[in-house]
């Protein structure tokens, strides 16, 4: 497993597409969810993203804006729309409005004019859970942007293909089909020519770092040493551990470290009914206070106090964390 997948397994989108076919001026579709992440792609058309209390972002055919949570944002034809802001949140896409083709507070003409007016948008809102994929949207700014021709090109044709019919279990093809326009979309952004992308994921693509991260992923309770993971990479101690440090930042096992109180601290949630002994055990501790010490360190708060702020915070039946299965050894 790499990093990059890892972030991205709690993103997935339900329900969540908005779409017309005959979308014309003047309109004003407000997105009140707020949603931690938002995809919003123009399949033919223009319009403008407007950010709440940032600047207008032109949105052109076959582009595709990521916009980051939790302010709201609005699609208008024109930032000086004179067209009334319509609310538009999950419940605009579901199929007793009217199916794919007809939401919900989306202007519909119908037959009227040529069609070349006519923009038709599609919105993935996609909830963010647990801490896992909390480190994904540090790495992004409130705003991206991603020009067409890239390797989300084939998926949009895919998408427009699907939105043009009705058809049984279209909205799990469509579910699916954001997601894959999402990682795309991430993909092509971390790699543009004169982007900073994260540390990890440059380090990703060289072949020793990029194999110790998938080590380290793949078996995050294994009981790791430096020289452990130097043999499994095929390199020195010393190579491993200068090499790690000055692509990732860090040095490995202080990495491992942040990584598992991460895991931890979805697991916590996860199992409730799983004592910090099992937590602990789960990610590579035997001694549940050498965790707690090391959780306290990391996290700024006991397992036990994190825990219960989080399910204060953010109710399992709204937020649902999916089930995840850490394995490997052990170590003090």
């Amino acid at each position: 497993m790499d990093m990059f997948s890892d972030l991205i397994r709690g993103v997935r989108a339900h329900g969540s597409l908005f779409g017309s076919s005959t979308l014309t001026p003047p309109w004003s579709l407000h997105f009140v969810d707020g949603a931690p992440l938002t995809l919003c792609t123009v399949l033919n058309g223009a319009g403008w993203i407007v950010p709440e209390g940032r600047p207008p972002e032109p949105l052109r055919a076959r582009e595709t804006l990521v916009v980051r949570g939790p302010a709201t944002f609005t699609f208008v034809d024109d930032p000086g729309t004179p067209a009334e802001p319509i609310a538009c949140g999950e419940h605009c896409a579901t199929p007793e409005l009217g199916g794919t083709r007809h939401r919900r507070g989306w202007n519909d003409c119908g037959d009227a004019g040529d069609g070349h007016d006519a923009t038709t948008l599609i919105v993935g809102a996609y909830p963010v859970r647990g801490e896992i994929s909390r480190r994904l949207l540090d790495a992004l700014p409130v705003t991206l942007r991603v020009r067409g021709g890239g390797t989300a090109d084939p998926v949009l044709d895919h998408l427009a293909a699907e939105v043009a019919v009705d058809a049984p279990g279209q909205q799990v093809v469509l579910d699916r089909l954001l997601d894959w326009m999402l990682v795309c979309t991430l993909r092509d952004w971390f790699d543009r020519p004169g982007g900073e992308p994260p540390t990890w994921w440059a380090a990703q693509r060289d072949p020793v770092i990029g194999e110790a991260l998938r080590l380290l992923h793949a078996e995050p309770a294994a009981p790791w040493t430096v020289a452990t993971l130097a043999a499994r990479t095929g390199v020195s101690r010393s190579t491993l551990a200068k090499r790690f440090t000055d692509l990732v930042g860090e040095p490995p096992l202080t990495y491992l470290t942040r990584w598992r109180m991460t895991l931890a601290a979805d697991l916590l949630v996860e199992r409730d009914s799983a004592t910090v002994a099992d937590i602990a055990r789960a990610v590579g501790y035997s001694d549940p206070f050498g965790f707690s010490a090391a959780f306290k360190r990391v996290r700024g708060t006991s397992p036990s106090a994190f825990r219960r702020a989080a399910i204060t915070a953010s109710p399992a039946a709204e937020w649902p964390i999916p089930a995840r299965t850490v394995s490997g050894g052990s170590s003090a």
